[in-house]
């Protein structure tokens, strides 16, 4: 009896372990849970593919005519026929005025018809530039490039038929990269197209129309790969990114939706060989139609102004300040007449927001500032003694030009002191604390601070000797915080760092 038992016991053993050997094979293809009913599987992504490729004949068609090639004639700075000698003889003005070697030389230039040696025939040399443009008016107005037409005499415009216009440039903005021209006496009225009202999304189709390499009438099509790219230092407005064929030769021509209307101007390409390897930068439709405007109002872009000097805000200010996250722009400093430090902003202000619109850095308000309108009001939100407080400036109008106020220091007699927690000497001065060395292994290198460079502030206070940089710095630590915030002048201008504190 026992023995069958054991038997019987063994077999049902025998068929559970079979069974478990089952359900791990189907485990690999259907997965099992402990119930025995098998797990949801997450669905794949699908896409419908189009029935078709896309057709872009009927857009190429309407904006074609459009499009233009423009052609400038730039003047080169003048060259002048220079006087030569001969080792071991004597100049060639100081021959008799009836040497024959004097007719010779006033024949090619070398003096005028009266003899004066001292005037020079200046030579003027031309050079030919090229880009693209489209009409935005049937009476003649023709976007492009700055760089395209910039130190231009003539501009010939060649419509997609062949036929060439005179035109006349209206005005030029070099911080947006646009301009804007004019057929002189049209004679006709022009197909033209306008600006969209909004930007596709990122991965939509567009299409490139310029003037590569001379090629007029190109089209070329791919997508928008980003937006919002920030390219260069002195345009402060952000660009879209497609990746459509451009070269030289398309700056300033349009880039259109396919409904024909112009989303961006293509200005620039990344290329390190210098022809089209797909990232092309084009100037929004919603930045170029205010400047625009304004360049067909007066020739001139109006752009608000705030009056002060910026800084990106690192994580070391944001915790030397009692900031939660690194975002905002520093006021570096002001300008006694402008109209932020007339509106109360002072020199380590935070801007975090304009108009209640958040300003994650410098860019963000330069644009903020830029595109208001002169003359109005807008609410700075400021973080000022750890707290959040509210300012309305009444903006100015941007200056043509911006002083430099970039100046070296004055050195003091008197010996160096140590800062061994930054890695630094210091020295009086009259403007503050000179840096007179910098350990290579400390923080103060570490934050690029080198020798010259001026401390006018730490810790908010002004200082003029070493005691008043520890009296700074201790009182940073009884608030808790973990470093200190140090107002530098440097030959390029100032800026605030944040020093790490010890415990």
């Amino acid at each position: 009896m026992t023995k069958s038992k054991f038997k019987h016991v063994s077999v049902k053993t025998t068929l559970l372990a079979s069974a478990l050997c089952l359900g791990v094979v189907a485990g690999a293809t259907v997965p099992t849970l402990i119930t025995g009913q098998p797990a949801a599987n997450a669905e794949p992504v699908q896409v419908t593919a189009p029935a078709q490729p896309v057709d872009f004949t009927n857009v190429v068609k309407a904006v074609k005519p459009a499009v233009v090639s423009v052609q400038v004639k730039t003047e080169i700075e003048p060259q002048n026929i220079q006087n030569f000698s001969i080792p071991g003889f004597p100049e060639f003005k100081d021959l008799p005025k009836d040497h024959p070697f004097n007719r010779f030389f006033r024949r090619f230039g070398d003096e005028d018809e009266k003899g004066d040696q001292n005037k020079k025939r200046a030579v003027p040399h031309y050079a030919q530039a090229q880009g693209s443009g489209f009409f935005i008016s049937e009476d003649g107005y023709v976007v492009t490039n700055h760089h395209v037409v910039d130190k231009g005499v003539e501009f010939v415009l060649v419509m997609d038929d062949g036929t060439k216009l005179d035109a006349d440039l209206v005005g030029s903005d070099e911080k947006s990269d646009l301009a804007l021209l004019k057929v002189k006496n049209p004679d006709r009225k022009f197909k033209y197209v306008k600006f969209a009202d909004s930007l596709p999304a990122v991965g939509s189709w567009v299409l490139a129309v310029g003037n590569p390499f001379g090629l007029g009438g190109t089209v070329t099509a791919g997508i928008i790969s980003a937006d919002g790219r920030d390219i260069s230092a002195k345009n402060y407005e952000s660009f879209i990114q497609i990746d459509a064929a451009v070269n030289k030769g398309n700056s300033g021509g349009p880039t259109f939706n396919l409904n024909g209307e112009v989303i961006g101007i293509n200005t620039a390409i990344y290329s390190p060989s210098g022809g089209n390897v797909g990232i092309a930068f084009a100037i929004p439709a919603g930045v170029a139609k205010d400047v625009i405007n304004d360049l067909q109002h007066g020739g001139k872009v109006k752009r608000g102004w705030l009056g002060v000097h910026i800084q990106n805000v690192t994580q070391d200010i944001a915790d030397s300040l009692g900031l939660a996250d690194a975002s905002g722009a520093m006021v570096t400093s002001t300008d006694e007449t402008a109209p932020a430090f007339k509106a109360g902003v002072k020199v380590g202000d935070v801007i975090l927001a304009v108009d209640g619109d958040e300003v994650k850095n410098t860019r963000e308000l330069a644009r903020h500032i830029g595109r208001a309108d002169p003359d109005s009001d807008v609410v700075l939100t400021i973080w000022r003694e750890d707290k959040e407080i509210k300012l309305t400036v009444h903006l100015g109008i941007y200056p043509e030009e911006v002083a430099s106020n970039a100046s070296g220091a004055s050195q003091q007699p008197g010996a160096p002191a140590e800062l061994d927690q930054f890695g630094m000497n210091l020295q009086s001065s009259d403007e503050g604390l000179v840096i007179t060395s910098v350990d290579p292994d400390g923080p103060a290198a570490e934050k690029g601070l080198s020798r010259g460079d001026v401390i006018q502030s730490v810790g908010g206070k002004q200082v003029e000797s070493i005691a008043d940089v520890k009296k700074s710095v201790e009182a940073a630590k009884d608030n808790g915080r973990k470093t200190i915030l140090m107002r530098i002048k440097t030959d390029a201008g100032i800026r605030f760092v944040g020093l790490p504190l010890k415990k």
